[in-house]
């Protein structure tokens, strides 16, 4: 008798085959129960969609009188950029300097959240460039794949930072020599693969949620001199128990003495 084709089966009738003959119905059973789970998770990403976009709502004015106050502290988005150890990375000494004149960072999660978001980097007047906001947008092209678009850069004359040959020192002194110009603000210029685009992910995740937490890091340099400080008053104080015990031994011997010339 021919054996039946089983591998030309595909599916259901596949599976159902290979159950004896009194339990064929299991798998029929289980298959059309799981033809309920594809549509009850479409459900569910609809529901919670819609309460991420509820929250956003509500958390809007809290972000915007955030942003008032920072803006009342000098220097803070550089600070906090400087302190964020992926960040800092790509800052190069004169990144920093273009980075102080930043005095608003935002982000801005679209409408359906899925389909992407923007940062938006607010600027006072600087020597380096034109431009009041540089903004880059993530979102989801027709095909649905991750893409980006960015402002234009509008650099004043022999100040472009992403044209120049080499990185000189960052923050923590580490000489960063390149082959191609790299700044961080080629970052604006950089849309080859926007699905792994870690920046926009680190700044919209990480930063802009609690950007306070990296303002706060103290200075390495400042713990270092306090350390240093430290050891100096200890070594003092020991000095100065040293010397006590010396003068307190002297004064005991001198004591002595005069005890042995009056008898």
């Amino acid at each position: 008798m021919a054996s039946i084709p089983t591998l030309k089966l595909t599916g259901f009738f596949c599976v159902f085959f290979f159950f004896p003959q009194g339990k064929r119905r299991l798998p029929r059973f289980i298959i059309s129960i799981s033809f309920y789970f594809p549509r009850l998770n479409e459900q569910a990403s609809e529901e919670i969609l819609k309460v991420e976009q509820k929250y956003n709502k509500l958390r809007q004015p809290f972000f915007q009188k955030r942003s008032e106050l920072i803006a009342k502290i000098p220097n803070f988005w550089v600070t906090t950029f400087v302190n964020h150890p992926q960040v800092s990375a790509l800052l190069g000494e004169e990144d920093e300097e273009a980075l102080h004149y930043l005095s608003r960072v935002e982000v801005t999660e679209f409408e359906d959240i899925k389909s992407g978001y923007r940062i938006d980097f607010y600027f006072d007047e600087n020597p380096y460039f034109e431009n009041k906001v540089l903004s880059k947008e993530f979102h989801l092209n027709e095909s649905g794949d991750p893409s980006s678009k960015s402002t234009e850069i509008k650099w004043k004359s022999g100040k472009d930072l992403t044209k120049r040959s080499s990185q000189t020192q960052n923050k923590a002194g580490r000489k960063r020599q390149h082959e191609e110009p790299e700044s961080f603000f080629t970052w604006f210029t950089d849309h080859a693969d926007a699905g792994a685009d870690e920046l926009g992910e680190v700044i919209k995740d990480d930063i802009w949620p609690n950007p306070l937490q990296y303002y706060l890091v103290p200075d390495m340099d400042d713990e270092e001199g306090e350390g240093e400080e430290d050891e100096e008053d200890e070594e003092g104080l020991e000095d100065i128990d040293e010397e006590g015990d010396e003068d307190g031994e002297d004064d005991e011997e001198d004591e002595g003495e005069e005890g042995e010339v009056k008898c």
